[in-house]
């Protein structure tokens, strides 16, 4: 694909030259260099399109091992709904708390969409992705023009149980930060955190 001199991008983009390169020192835009410093925008890039090979992501997450059951069912979900679109797709599956940021394959969907690799994102439900803070990752997507697309908009028994695995992962968290406290009032608070975490 083509590569543009700055003036050349800021044509295509509607903006002025300073605006390309306070975006670049904002991060926004980041342009190729040539060997002699020269700033290089690519086509693709600055239009929103996906490179070639761009693929169709589906993320299957569950909060434990024992809910393998549960995981194959989802990769089934989105087999078969990518499949009817005629997607060529590729599914990521994770075990782990949905409030957990570092598995391994959240990590390489991230990396993927900041790569412009990700055409769409397919999910059979929102808080498979994560817990808290899902709206992140879907703001990004917008950022690079990936597509989010989930299968199912209720929520399920299963989504309930990884909740409270969820809360009491939190919970577990939270005590053992404040179990090492000799101050009553913490002691007092794990307490009540750990008769709420019995409840669940």
């Amino acid at each position: 694909m083509k590569k543009l001199t700055i003036t050349e991008a800021a044509k295509i983009k509607g903006v002025s030259a300073s605006t390309l390169r306070r975006w670049e020192a904002e991060g926004k835009l980041i342009p190729e260099r040539t060997a002699n410093g020269h700033r290089r925008y690519d086509l693709a890039h600055l239009l929103g399109l996906k490179p070639n090979g761009a693929l169709t992501i589906a993320y299957a997450r569950v909060s434990s091992h024992d809910q393998k059951d549960d995981l194959d069912r989802q990769k089934q979900v989105l087999e078969l709904f990518c499949a009817s679109h005629g997607w060529q797709f590729q599914i990521i599956d994770d075990v782990g708390s949905g409030v957990n940021y570092s598995k391994r394959g959240l990590q390489h969907l991230i990396r993927a969409i900041a790569d412009n690799q990700v055409e769409r994102l397919v999910l059979t439900h929102k808080d498979r992705l994560l817990r808290f803070g899902s709206e992140l990752i879907f703001n990004l997507c917008e950022h690079f023009g990936t597509e989010v697309v989930i299968v199912n908009q209720t929520e399920n028994a299963s989504c309930d149980e990884d909740l409270a695995k969820d809360i009491l992962e939190i919970i577990t968290v939270v005590s053992a930060r404040l179990d090492g406290s000799r101050n009553p009032k913490n002691k007092r608070i794990v307490e009540e955190l750990k008769a709420i975490g019995g409840k669940l």
